[in-house]
C-alpha cells in the first residue's frame, strides 16, 4: 500500500470548506472526551498501527466482505462488488489511518472529513472512482455502527508493538475517541440542518 498518494486521495490539494466550524469541531473533541494526552497517545498508535496498514486492512475488508448489506455499497454496474472500487477504496482507507493518527485537528484536517463524509452520500459518492453502482450512499446507520468493528480489533495490533498495558489501554482509548469524533464529522451531510 502508497503511504503517500492514493488514486482520489485529496487532503493536499483544493478542498471546499467544510460547514462545520472548528468552534463545533472543537465542542465535538469535548463531548468525546478528547484531550492533548489523547492526541500524543493517538500518535504513537500511529507508531505502530501505520505499519501494519495491510494486516488491519485485511482484517476490516475481510469483515465487510462477509457482511452481504456492507459489501453491496461497493457494488459495480451489475450488482456485483467491484474488485477496482474496493481496491481504491482500501488505499485511501489506509491513508486514512495514517491521517487519523498524525493529523492535527486543524482546518485543513477538517475540510478533508467533509470530503470523506460527502463520498459517502448521494452527493460524491461513486464520483471519485468513477463507478456506475446501484448503491448511491452508504447508509448512516452502517457508517455509525461501523465504529464497533473498526475499534474493538484494533487492540491486537496494539498490543503486537506494546507490551504496556497501561500504555495500550490510553492508545486504545485514543483510536476509538478519533474514530468517533471523525464518525460524528461524517454524519454531518446526512442531515445539516441536525447536526
Amino acid at each position: 500500500m502508497s503511504t503517500t498518494t492514493a488514486h482520489g486521495y485529496t487532503y493536499d490539494e483544493t478542498l471546499t470548506t467544510s460547514p462545520v466550524t472548528l468552534a463545533q469541531l472543537r465542542e465535538v473533541e469535548a463531548s468525546v472526551l478528547w484531550s492533548a494526552e489523547d492526541a500524543a497517545a493517538l500518535r504513537r498508535a500511529g507508531e505502530i498501527l501505520v505499519p501494519q496498514t495491510d494486516a488491519i486492512l485485511d482484517v476490516w475488508y475481510g469483515f465487510v466482505g462477509a457482511t452481504p448489506h456492507l459489501v453491496e455499497t461497493f457494488a459495480g454496474p451489475d450488482g456485483e462488488p467491484s474488485p477496482e472500487y474496493l481496491a481504491a477504496v482500501r488505499e485511501r482507507f489506509g491513508l486514512w489511518i495514517r491521517d487519523l493518527c498524525e493529523r492535527d485537528h486543524d482546518q485543513r484536517w477538517l475540510d478533508y472529513q467533509n470530503e470523506i463524509a460527502l463520498r459517502h452520500t448521494t452527493a460524491r459518492k461513486n464520483a471519485t472512482d468513477g463507478i456506475d453502482s446501484p448503491s448511491t450512499h452508504v447508509p448512516l446507520r452502517h457508517l455509525i455502527a461501523l465504529i464497533v468493528p473498526i475499534t474493538v480489533t484494533i487492540r491486537s495490533f496494539l498490543e503486537s508493538g506494546e507490551s504496556d498495558a497501561t500504555k495500550v489501554d490510553a492508545m486504545y482509548q485514543a483510536w476509538f475517541k478519533a474514530v468517533t469524533l471523525t464518525v460524528a464529522l461524517w454524519a454531518q451531510p446526512y442531515a445539516p440542518e441536525l447536526w
